[in-house]
């Protein structure tokens, strides 16, 4: 399928499979050996490149990002960022200047990561590099590059990836959502990629073939988020970009969890809808909206319905969904100032957690009035701790019910033991994320992040 975008500044034609990744195009097709690949499934940023379209720019791993996601938008590998003659992007100088490099595999990585932040004004040089791995330099000399040439300006060079480009929309990339309920309806075996974080591995690890493909970056109606008197309506093509930066005004605490979803790369293309849709057991979103009382759009063709988030997931693998039936967006309260999201997992930035429990308990008068929580990966599906609940409503809101809700959650939950973690630990994490949601609404400090010597 004709496939057109800008590389580089110059624009290309390219009659592309659906699933081929840009990566695997650049490297063989171009030769263009700039753009890494070290663990081919958007891990570790050695295929970062910049992307830009009418949001503006934004880093993504090439390995997972098939060329249909790229029709009307720009890329730049690592080639592309120096300009003419050479002439080097501040970041490029400034690793340079503070030796920023060793082996080099990674910096090509790192040098898109630090160009796509640069071109947004962006500071906050730790969370933009958590998705690039450096096994030999170090990072401090990269923080110090990034540091250095945060003041400067872009260059001129790259004000020609303005990616309005009068492209046409391609079959297989609808631009609204009737047009994606008709088609879908119609193909109810067919796959619809939004991110391609997880579909990507689909291709690159299981070798998978997909020969019926919809790609949804083209339905902006299915990617608003709107904020109304009481609620925030999400739509399902929502990247975790985009939700964390409004969860920050409303929910922080769900926001600072979403800080550790993936990657800045991930983030960017990661949507809501795909990471509730996909069903997954340690999926980091359901817990906390599920908590939160969310409700799920869904649709069939012309037809709608909307279902209590909790009860979409029924059990492994299997969601009430139907055959042709896409998420089309979720809807979650505005204010819950009791919300508290935990994400434990080996590694603080970037890792799948063993276990995520989110609260909201009310209290009034010294005594629980309402409680929902939910967790994620002590199930084979996210799943609410109702007998936790029931143990502490109506009760003093005190260490005695604490101690004695704790032990409600071997009745609501039978973990698995597995690589991340083993059933025990699981169980004792969640009866300890219970004690410290009641240390956490006293004020205390509780995450690695307050607690000083």
């Amino acid at each position: 399928m004709d496939v057109t975008f800008l590389l580089n500044g110059e624009t290309v034609q390219v009659d592309a499979a659906p699933t081929r990744t840009l990566l695997d195009w650049l490297r063989i097709d171009r030769a263009l050996c700039g753009t890494k690949e070290g663990c081919n499934e958007g891990d570790c940023g050695a295929c970062t490149v910049v992307v830009t379209d009418e949001n503006g720019a934004k880093a993504l791993n090439a390995c997972i990002l098939f060329l249909p996601q790229l029709h009307g938008k720009a890329v730049r590998t690592v080639e592309g960022i120096s300009g003419p003659n050479g002439a080097l992007h501040p970041v490029q100088a400034a690793m340079i200047a503070h030796h920023g490099s060793q082996c080099g595999f990674c910096t090509p990585g790192f040098i898109a990561s630090m160009t796509a932040a640069h071109l947004q004004g962006r500071t906050d040089h730790d969370d933009i590099l958590a998705g690039n791995l450096c096994r030999c330099t170090g990072y401090a000399p990269i923080i110090r590059a990034a540091r250095a040439a945060q003041d400067a300006d872009p260059p001129e060079w790259l004000d020609d990836d303005d990616a309005a480009m009068a492209v046409s929309a391609q079959p297989y990339a609808p631009e609204t959502i009737d047009a994606l309920a008709k088609w879908y309806a119609a193909h109810p075996d067919a796959t619809l990629i939004a991110g391609a974080t997880d579909v990507g591995l689909w291709v690159t690890k299981q070798l998978r073939n997909l020969p019926q493909v919809a790609f949804l970056h083209r339905c902006t109606d299915l990617r608003g988020i709107d904020i109304g008197t009481d609620t925030i309506h999400i739509g399902a093509a929502a990247t975790m970009t985009e939700v964390y930066a409004v969860m920050q005004l409303y929910h922080p605490s769900y926001a600072q969890m979403i800080r550790r979803y993936g990657s800045e790369q991930v983030r960017n293309a990661a949507t809501i809808g795909g990471n509730i849709a996909n069903g997954s057991p340690i999926g980091d979103n359901p817990p906390a909206l599920i908590a939160l009382g969310a409700t799920l759009h869904l649709r069939h063709g012309d037809v709608t319905r909307d279902i209590a988030l909790d009860a979409f997931f029924v059990t492994y693998g299997k969601q009430d969904r139907a055959s042709g039936e896409l998420v089309t967006g979720v809807t979650i309260p505005k204010h819950a100032p009791n919300l508290r999201c935990y994400k434990i997992s080996k590694r603080f930035d970037q890792d799948i957690s063993a276990v995520c429990g989110c609260f909201d308990i009310m209290v009034g008068n010294g005594r629980v009035t309402g409680a929902r929580i939910a967790f994620g990966g002590m199930a084979g599906t996210p799943l609410r701790a109702t007998a936790v609940e029931t143990a502490l409503i109506g009760r003093p809101w005190t260490d005695t019910t604490i101690n004695a809700a704790v032990a409600e959650f071997a009745a609501d939950y039978t973990p698995l033991s597995d690589m991340r973690a083993s059933d025990h630990y699981r169980l004792t994490v969640a009866q300890n994320l219970l004690r410290r949601y009641f240390a956490d609404s006293a004020g205390q400090a509780t995450t690695v992040l307050e607690v000083r010597a």
